[in-house]
Order: C-alpha cells, then structure tokens, then sequence
C-alpha cells in the first residue's frame, strides 16, 4: 500500500493513497528485512578498542574482496575520503590532483583544504569521468623549489558521479598508475558505487582497485545499507587512517550494530545491482552503464527546477497521480538514481509521470532550439 499524502490541489488539500517514488539517490533506500534481522541480533563491543567482532569481521572481509592488506569501518564516504587525503597529504605544503567534476571537489565542503591543509589541483573530467593523463604529467610537481607545493596524492572516482554513473576503463587506470608510480605518488578512488563498476564491467573489485594504494566504498549507495562506507589500503595506512578517525569523531564504539548490515550487503546485495528492462527518458544506449540517470534539456520551456517540482506535484486533472521524486543537480539538469527498493511497477509509474509532464510542457510555445541529452540508466 502506497504511502499516504498531503496533496493540496488547488485551494484544497485532500488526502490521497498517492504512489512516491524516490529516485533523487540511493541513498534514501532503507535497509532490507534481512539487514534490520542482523541489526537486531549483531554481536557487539568497544569499536574503539577494537572490541567489536561484527565490525572487525567487515573489515577483513572487504579488505580481502578488495584484494588489500586492511580495511576501516567509517561513518561516510565524505569522512573516507578525507582520512585518505590526511593520510596521504600528511606533509604541509601538499596538493593532491583530481578532476574538476569530482565529488571530493564539488560536495565535501572542501574539507581538503579546510580540515586536511591540502591544495587542490583541478584537471578537467571528460564525459567518460577520466583527465587527459599529458594534463596529470604537466600537473605533477616533484622536487620542487621553495615557492611551490609538492604533489602528494592523485585522486580518482569510480563510477563517476557527475558524469553519469561511468566507470573508468581499466586501461586508463593502468596507464595513469604507470606515470604516478614513476614518481612515487599514491593513487586513491573515491569509489562510493564501486560495486555497481563490478557489475557494469565484469571485473572483480580486486583488480579494479589493484593499482589504487587506497580506496573506499559506500555500504549506504546502492548496497542498501542505513549508514556507513569501508577504507581499504596497506596496514600502515589503515594504522593512520584509524588515528584520524578518532580525530575526526568518526569512533562509534558498538558499531557492530550498523556493520551487521554491511555484511548483508556483502553477501546479497551486490549482485542485484542489475538492469530493470525500463527506459526512464531517452538515452544514449552506448552510454548506458549503472544507476545514475543525468537528464539534461536547454529548452526554454522547461528548466530542471521546473520539472523537479511538477513530478512531485499531483494535480487535479493529471491522468497519472504519482508523485517522482528527483534531484536537481544544476539549472538544465535532473538526476535520477535507481537502487534496490524500485521495483519495476515504480519504474512503469515514473515513466507515465515523466511522460505526462514532458508532453506538457511541450505543449508550451517554443522560444528557441531545443537541444536535449540524457546518458546513463541502470545496467
């Protein structure tokens, strides 16, 4: 049964068994039966100590899934991140490079700067979520003289966020490793929806991450899971990185409540990151990959908040009385993020809004040359 709403049309508010669906991210999926059992039974200690069996059996599970030597329970993907940077970039006057889109630059508060004392330097995304590697090797500042900052970290995102859910070809991993390991500059990934790159290409995680001298994955995008991501690298880093945790305030003593989750995640999860035989809008089908959908439109008669608010809006008249969810992520574009709770009848329903609100909106007068793009559904 369909959640109950407030829907005011008009000057009247009723009440309707009105249909939601919330595709604005992954991460407003709420755990599944199967997590909130765990929960309720996990075997819990002092994290902070190291008491807690729960968490330690997440962390030595992933670390081995990841192909690496430990692994760290933290609250979020912007904490795992920014340990990484502290670790890394322990030395002041330290800048680490990564790409002008990427979400350590656009939506961590520049934590990097701000917590971290790092210098950001910026090389430009291309559509597929990789830099031109020529730009990296210009970038890269070694041995440098006194006025200079020195290159201590480079910096990558897999699947790419803001540029539709792509995930990286391993050949451009393999080739920017070769250029930072000549001089010995550590790589990590951001990898919040690393396992929706499993699925999407077909390689174990172990080799997508093989060269990354660290990385971190999100439980709570895609996984299902209510809180929490995993920071993997050698011992001596995950050491470091376990100081700064606690520095940050990101020790939660019985965590072993929410890793429970994690390790249902781990084992059932992964694999249902598939495709839902549903197109939302049109999509370029060569750039289909996971479940990010980025809607962009330069038509004068529709802006992106506009069509935000009429998806979530329920008229009297409408032939389709859903409301869609959908976050805004600039002016001209929408993103739409599938994840575990939408099964394919929310699919068919937010198909027929979006539908119902394009036609309307086309039914305005034209002012200048639409030009229309949307990339990346689930796959």
């Amino acid at each position: 049964m369909p959640p109950v709403v407030q829907v005011v049309i008009g000057n009247n508010e009723e009440e309707y068994n009105v249909q939601i669906v919330d595709i604005r991210s992954d991460t407003v999926s709420k755990p599944t039966p199967a997590m909130r059992q765990a929960i309720a039974v996990a075997e819990v200690g002092d994290d902070v100590m190291g008491e807690d069996p729960t968490v330690r059996g997440l962390e030595k599970r992933t670390a081995a899934m990841l192909g690496k030597e430990s692994a760290i329970f933290v609250p979020s993907g912007t904490m795992a991140n920014l340990i990484a940077i502290m670790v890394h970039c322990s030395q002041r006057g330290s800048e680490f490079i990564t790409g002008h889109k990427s979400h350590i630059f656009l939506y961590e508060q520049g934590g990097s700067a701000s917590l971290a004392g790092a210098q950001c330097s910026l090389v430009a995304n291309k559509a597929d979520g990789t830099f031109d590697l020529d730009e990296v090797r210009k970038r890269i500042r070694v041995n440098t003289d006194v006025h200079q900052p020195s290159t201590s970290l480079i910096v990558v995102e897999n699947t790419h966020n803001m540029c539709g859910g792509q995930v990286l070809p391993l050949s451009w991993l393999d080739e920017l490793h070769t250029i930072a390991s000549q001089h010995d500059i550590p790589i990590h990934m951001d990898g919040a929806r690393l396992m929706n790159a499993v699925i999407q290409s077909k390689v174990p995680a172990s080799r997508i991450v093989r060269d990354m001298t660290s990385v971190c994955f999100c439980l709570s995008k895609g996984l299902g899971c209510p809180i929490g991501s995993i920071l993997c690298g050698t011992k001596k880093f995950i050491t470091q990185a376990r100081r700064i945790r606690k520095l940050l305030g990101g020790g939660l003593r019985q965590s072993g409540i929410v890793a429970a989750a994690g390790l249902v995640a781990i084992d059932e999860m992964i694999d249902r990151i598939h495709c839902l035989k549903s197109e939302l809008v049109r999509v370029d089908l060569n750039k289909v990959q996971t479940n990010i959908l980025m809607v962009r439109t330069e038509d004068d008669r529709m802006s992106a908040e506009d069509f935000a608010k009429r998806l979530a809006t329920i008229k009297e008249n409408d032939s389709v009385k859903v409301i869609v969810k959908v976050s805004i992520r600039h002016e001209k574009c929408i993103r739409i993020v599938l994840h575990w709770e939408i099964d394919d009848n929310d699919v068919e329903k937010a198909i027929e809004k979006i539908y119902m609100v394009i036609k309307e909106f086309e039914s305005k007068p034209l002012n200048r040359k639409v030009q229309t793009a949307c990339v990346s559904c689930i796959k």
